[in-house]
């Protein structure tokens, strides 16, 4: 059996495994704790601050975001960002959108000629960026999530799935894919959880024993279009399963349930 069919076993189990009862039990205890402060039972509220004067070189720049000549610090929420989103696609200002989901991806991490303005500005450098993002965006209306991945993926230097999911991410709020679940983020963080539930499965079922294929499908970055796709699979069907548990919201988005992985451990 080759790598790469190993992997698609793995895959196929944890598809039909899902999320295993420990999880969900960490699941709803982060619920309990975090409940009050999402009343809507979305990451809607989910909010990141940031320092509008480290932004300071970056156009264009979005209105609603706190003016980059502000001192100290600003907050912007999901909810915001998927209407700054919203608007900025309707005018067909798709690099705005991604300023937007950039600085909120960064918080606070961005500082003066630091790693989140500077690969920012180069990002914003690249002579294609305005036709890469809307063809994402194309593709996602016109045919799915994965398809709207593969337009993003190596197209613009420095802008990796880490970001452009996000991108893909608030997009989809607004213009839904054709075909298949709607983008989520996917990121080092929650790469390292699947690889986490892979490992466990690929043990127990011995197509994995030592982990290796875990590692290497979700590694800390560079994941195939394949790989996104499967990651949607999981995680629109894992929110099902949460839903139709005990403490945790029957009627729960799947974002929702990407924000409690990426925080709960």
């Amino acid at each position: 059996m080759s790598r790469q069919d190993r992997a698609d076993a793995v895959d196929r189990e944890m598809a039909k495994s899902l999320l295993p009862d420990e999880a969900l039990r960490a699941l709803r205890w982060w619920w309990s704790e975090n409940a009050a402060r999402l009343p809507d039972k979305t990451p809607g509220a989910h909010t990141v601050r940031y320092t509008p004067s480290r932004w300071a070189q970056i156009t264009p720049w979005p209105s609603p975001l706190a003016s980059t000549t502000c001192d100290g610090d600003a907050a912007v929420s999901r909810a915001q960002v998927t209407s700054i989103v919203k608007d900025a696609l309707g005018r067909e200002a798709f690099t705005e959108a991604l300023v937007a989901t950039y600085v909120w991806g960064k918080g606070k991490g961005g500082s003066p000629g630091g790693s989140g303005p500077a690969t920012l500005q180069s990002i914003l450098a690249a002579d294609d960026l305005e036709a890469a993002l809307a063809g994402a965006v194309t593709a996602l209306s016109q045919h799915s999530a994965q398809a709207a991945y593969a337009a993003l993926r190596g197209r613009i230097p420095w802008l990796g799935p880490s970001f452009f999911t996000k991108f893909l991410y608030f997009a989809g709020k607004s213009v839904p894919p054709a075909n298949g679940p709607e983008p989520l983020v996917l990121d080092r963080v929650l790469a390292r959880r699947m690889r986490f539930l892979a490992s466990v499965v690929g043990r127990k079922t011995g197509h994995d024993p030592g982990g290796s294929i875990a590692t290497w499908v979700w590694r800390d970055q560079n994941w195939s279009p394949h790989r996104y796709q499967v990651y949607l699979s999981f995680m629109h069907a894992a929110a099902r399963q949460a839903a139709s548990t005990d403490g945790w919201p029957p009627d729960a988005s799947p974002d929702l349930l990407e924000y409690a992985l990426f925080n709960a451990g």
